[in-house]
């Protein structure tokens, strides 16, 4: 039997199309930001919390259409909290027979407690200043980067057809292992949390001045000490959970501050110049938006009966920059191979089929249709 009929069967058969059943387990902001997207895109959603008066506020605010843990679910979302994850989405896995993937900020731990083919990690790099079901938003995921951690066990169809649904909900898909994933998001997310957490702190510790200060925190500083304003909870089991990439970061962080304080201290205008210059063009670098359809090319991708292929070169193309804009996964009639259709930047082609040619596929160009 081919691996393609051995995987669990998480594309909608002809009968759920019509309905499209999703689940959300966790009914907080992000979980409720979930249903209220889920059912702007034309999803039936079911929702389940174990706080009986979330569940009922839920049902009250109309995030979700009905209250129940959906066997038949084509993809079930999991919004708990990181200290809980791998129980949560377990027990999601045993109670729906479709897709699950999970919303948590840190990979490595729920990654490899499920060995599920059915799971596909995931961390949509969104949020609010809100807490609870109350700053739930149906645009939560608009534009946002959903990253997405598939392990050796996820299959093929589990990964497509989560990054479809991901699609759906307007963001753009990123793939990589999930120990990168922790690592990296300690730089672009944990850190600067706790970094302006610390700023507030300061700022508030000004004593008689304080009145003052409030005055003047707008702007530049109101802007990047935003997120300190979040939910405190979560970030106890966040830091818990990525303690090694975050302390990690930080002990760079403080010698990146240290060198900086060096330079000021000194007076040294070169060497002062020189990191502000750096941090300049980094953040003028920072991408945007989405390139035109004719600035996009189809590459084709014979991929061979292995577990995990699709994840495979997802992820190889999120090592070399390469955005994947559409995947399709296209049967043959032999049940033994496939193609694995991408959408990507046309600058960006040579880079990735040169990296498939070297991995033995054999890539093709195709065309956009029209």
């Amino acid at each position: 039997m081919s691996t393609w009929a051995r995987q669990p069967p998480c594309v909608p058969t002809s009968k759920s199309v019509a309905s499209r059943r999703a689940q959300v387990h966790g009914l907080g902001l992000i979980g409720g930001s979930l249903g209220l997207a889920l059912r702007s895109a034309g999803w039936d959603v079911s929702g389940y919390d174990v706080n009986p008066s979330r569940r009922a506020e839920a049902l009250e605010l109309g995030v979700v259409d009905d209250l129940h843990l959906d066997r038949p679910s084509d993809v079930a979302f999991v919004a708990a909290p990181a200290a809980v994850l791998p129980s949560a989405v377990l027990f999601a896995l045993s109670r729906t027979d479709g897709c699950v993937t999970d919303v948590g900020s840190v990979k490595s731990g729920v990654c490899s407690a499920v060995g599920d083919g059915r799971f596909v990690g995931g961390h949509p790099m969104a949020g609010s200043e809100q807490v609870g079901l109350r700053g739930a938003r149906a645009d939560m995921f608009d534009g946002a980067v959903w990253v997405l951690t598939p392990a050796e066990s996820t299959s093929d169809e589990a990964y497509a057809t989560v990054r479809s649904v991901v699609g759906e909900l307007g963001a753009e898909t990123v793939t990589m292992p999930a120990d990168v994933h922790d690592s990296l998001v300690a730089v672009v997310s944990h850190v600067p949390h706790l970094t302006a957490a610390t700023l507030m702190r300061l700022a508030d510790e000004r004593g008689t001045e304080r009145a003052v200060l409030k005055r003047l925190a707008a702007g530049g500083f109101r802007d990047m000490t935003r997120i300190a304003a979040g939910n405190s909870d979560i970030w106890l089991d966040i830091c818990e959970a990525n303690r090694s990439a975050i302390t990690s970061c930080l002990d760079r962080l403080i010698g990146a501050l240290g060198e900086m304080r060096s330079a000021v201290e000194g007076g040294d205008r070169g060497k002062l110049s020189e990191l502000l210059e750096q941090a300049r063009r980094a953040r003028t670098n920072l991408p945007v938006g989405a390139p035109a359809d004719s600035d996009l090319v189809e590459l084709r991708v014979p991929i061979p009966d292995r577990p995990g292929e699709v994840a495979r070169i997802a992820t190889l193309a999120g090592q070399l920059d390469v955005n994947i804009y559409d995947l399709e996964i296209a049967h043959s009639p032999e049940g033994d191979l496939g193609v694995m259709i991408l959408v990507i930047p046309v600058e960006k082609v040579e880079v990735l089929r040169a990296a498939l040619a070297d991995g033995g596929y054999s890539p093709a160009l195709g065309s956009l249709p029209g």
